[in-house]
């Protein structure tokens, strides 16, 4: 807590303010700050999170969840609730919705979120798929690589891949200092052929984008692509029509340039795969972090399902007409595109 909230509450001239200037009530025991000095200016400069005010924020929001979303089974516990005032810069509104968004899309899409722990995607850690770099870059974000040519389509399906990126996620997203900084996007496209493309649909894009964009509490600072073959320009013009402007003005397609990448990131964080003096890639830390974090994915994931309210139940079957509609369309549309690029 502030110096400067202190003395509001100390200040005799406390009586004298207006209602609307009546200092904020002293945190509860339950949340501790983790924030450095810094973090929390960088904080209140880019997401508009005050400290004096922010157990005010917390408890604004969860007074929405249970007026407007009485029945949605949510934890309402301050540092989860922060996550997606941080994410909409303390917006009360557009963070309800993106945590009722959270919740669709976990419910909307069975498949990639029934069952979800660390234990059930062994083939996909195993496989180097993924990891997140030991150093972050130098704005403080994590850096996630992604390397689609370790899947092998007829091991396990596309969702797998999915599911093993969502742990991560979350996993990341416990840290305080990546809800206020965000994270980075590294994918390495090298080797990835057309029978592997086909795999990523419209109907697929549509749902990872969905989920990234509107139904995630986390801050995508930049997507650096490397390595991409020619059939990427038919893969973007699956994913550019679900993306928002920003986001899209965030991907940057490096090829086989790696000079371009280090002027976004640096050599010095980077494994040696990619010009970088930070030794050899490492898929087996992560693995590692996230299999020794069974049990709390156990409790978040693997327990029944309580019935949605109305109103989220009833948006969830809309939307789920709706995107296998479009995405049927789409999916007639582009196929061409990935064809052209050879």
């Amino acid at each position: 807590m502030s110096e400067e909230s202190d003395s509001l509450r100390t200040s005799p001239s406390v009586a004298s303010l207006s209602e609307n200037e009546l200092p904020p009530p002293p945190e509860p025991p339950g949340y501790v700050c983790s924030l450095t000095e810094e973090l929390v200016t960088k904080a209140r400069e880019e997401l508009q999170e005050k400290p004096e005010w922010r157990l005010r924020d917390v408890q604004a929001l969860r007074d929405m969840v249970r007026k407007e979303y009485p029945n949605l089974s949510t934890s309402l516990e301050d540092a989860f609730l922060l996550r997606f005032l941080r994410a909409r810069k303390f917006d009360y509104d557009r963070a309800l919705q993106l945590l009722v968004n959270y919740h669709s899309c976990r419910r909307s899409w069975p498949e990639v979120f029934s069952n979800l722990k660390p234990s059930a995607l062994k083939d996909v850690l195993s496989s180097g798929f993924l990891t997140v770099l030991p150093h972050t870059d130098p704005r403080g974000c994590h850096v996630l690589c992604i390397r689609p040519d370790r899947w092998i389509p007829s091991n396990y399906p596309i969702t797998e891949n999915i599911r093993a990126i969502y742990l991560t996620l979350e996993k990341l997203i416990q840290s305080e200092e990546t809800q206020v900084n965000g994270i980075v996007i590294l994918a390495d496209y090298k080797g990835v052929s057309l029978s592997k493309a086909s795999h990523f649909g419209p109907f697929i894009a549509k749902k990872v984008i969905g989920i990234l964009q509107d139904g995630f509490p986390i801050r995508i600072k930049a997507v650096h692509v490397v390595n991409e073959p020619r059939i990427f320009k038919g893969i973007f013009a699956i994913i550019k029509p679900f993306l928002k402007e920003k986001i899209a003005n965030r991907f940057f397609l490096h090829g086989s340039d790696l000079n371009s990448l280090h002027t976004n990131l640096p050599r010095n964080i980077l494994p040696k795969e990619y010009g970088g003096t930070a030794g050899e890639l490492d898929t087996a830390s992560w693995s590692a972090v996230l299999l020794a974090s069974e049990d709390d994915f156990v409790k978040e994931f693997c327990q029944p399902v309580p019935t949605c309210d109305s109103i989220l139940g009833q948006a969830l079957l809309s939307e789920g007409l709706a995107s296998d509609v479009q995405c049927d369309d789409s999916m007639r549309a582009v196929k061409s595109q990935l064809y052209s690029c050879y």
